[in-house]
């Protein structure tokens, strides 16, 4: 097999792969393969190559006996740590027994290993919280506060709390299971956001004037009308606007805005744009980029106090990537924080 046909065979495998012959050099390697090892690797020691341990031993168990190898390869690209399975195979070539050594990259893999565990381990820490104070409890009005009425009643009190709390982190986990599930499915509905955002703003009345909170909402004197689920749009705008309420501040305002655009470059078309904005402490910049992602709190204590669970913020973001729209989140110190929701709209034809 002269040079010529190594190249073709080699850049006809879909991965990384490279031939090594006689004299444990490399004979050939594919476009993957010089992008992840580096340039000038054809007719080097495949030692000055791969200089890992594992990969080393594959290789040369691989040639030694005829016997295919698999093991690891790690590497660092740009930001990230990538990771491979190396299989090194017999093969025969002109210049007689050689080595195929391909690399798959696994990283997807063991990122979803790795976001499952954490889930795994959040879910267990939002739980354990609350479980271990109602054993607590139980185990104090079965023994010393038996026949306490004032404390019987100040613990179930607290008990209720604790439950309430994980009843809304049961809830948050099966809506946000359900979302990701129906993720890629766009929804077809025609939805009217105007009126959507009216009953939102009338459901959250007494919400807003138990928390000292005026909600200012501004909405075009017409339909308007965007593809989608009525639902899970409702409980994006309640989401916002629940925790503008929130942490906005008592005697603050939150504003709810909602206007089209023809053309918005994000879509490239029409889009209704809905806005939250309250006038609370606003946030630092280091927390913006990570606010839609599961159990990321920035005040983890205030959080919990208030009921969160973590969760809301991931549900809006899958639920306006199922609507083919986007989030995006300004804030400032001392400003306030807002919220804007951009939609693919109707054409006005």
């Amino acid at each position: 097999m002269n040079q010529d046909n190594i190249s073709t065979l080699l850049q006809a495998i879909p991965l990384p792969s490279l031939l090594i012959g006689r004299g444990e050099r490399i004979l050939g390697a594919n476009d993957r393969a010089l992008s992840l090892l580096g340039a000038g690797i054809v007719g080097r020691h495949f030692i000055t190559a791969l200089r890992q341990p594992t990969v080393l031993d594959a290789i040369e168990g691989c040639l030694r006996d005829g016997q295919p190898r698999q093991t690891r390869y790690l590497s660092a690209e740009g930001a990230q740590d990538t990771t491979f399975t190396v299989t090194a195979s017999r093969v025969e070539t002109t210049a007689g027994t050689g080595a195929l050594v391909c690399f798959e990259d696994r990283t997807h893999l063991e990122q979803a290993g790795q976001m499952r565990r954490d889930f795994v381990a959040n879910v267990s820490h939002e739980l354990r919280t609350p479980l271990t104070a109602l054993l607590g409890f139980i185990e104090t009005l079965r023994g010393p506060a038996r026949n306490d009425p004032a404390a019987t009643e100040r613990f179930l009190g607290i008990m209720q709390t604790e439950a309430s709390r994980m009843e809304r982190l049961v809830k948050d986990l099966l809506s946000l299971s359900r979302v990701e599930s129906e993720e890629r499915m766009r929804p077809t509905d025609r939805v009217d956001v105007t009126r959507c955002l009216q009953a939102v703003v009338h459901a959250l009345e007494n919400a807003a004037r138990d928390s000292d909170v005026r909600l200012a909402l501004t909405v075009p004197d017409r339909p308007v009308h965007v593809p989608g689920d009525a639902d899970q749009l409702q409980q994006v705008f309640t989401n916002l606007v629940e925790n503008a309420i929130k942490y906005g501040g008592r005697g603050k305002t939150v504003w709810i805005t909602a206007r089209t655009e023809d053309s918005e470059p994000a879509l490239r078309g029409p889009a209704v744009i809905v806005t939250v904005r309250d006038e609370g402490p606003g946030i630092e910049d280091v927390h913006i980029p990570r606010l839609t992602e599961r159990f990321y709190r920035v005040d983890t204590h205030r959080s919990r106090e208030m009921g969160g669970t973590g969760l809301g913020l991931a549900i809006v973001k899958h639920i306006v990537n199922r609507h083919r729209g986007r989030l995006r989140i300004e804030s400032a110190l001392g400003r306030g924080t807002e919220f804007r929701v951009v939609l693919p709209s109707e054409s006005r034809g």
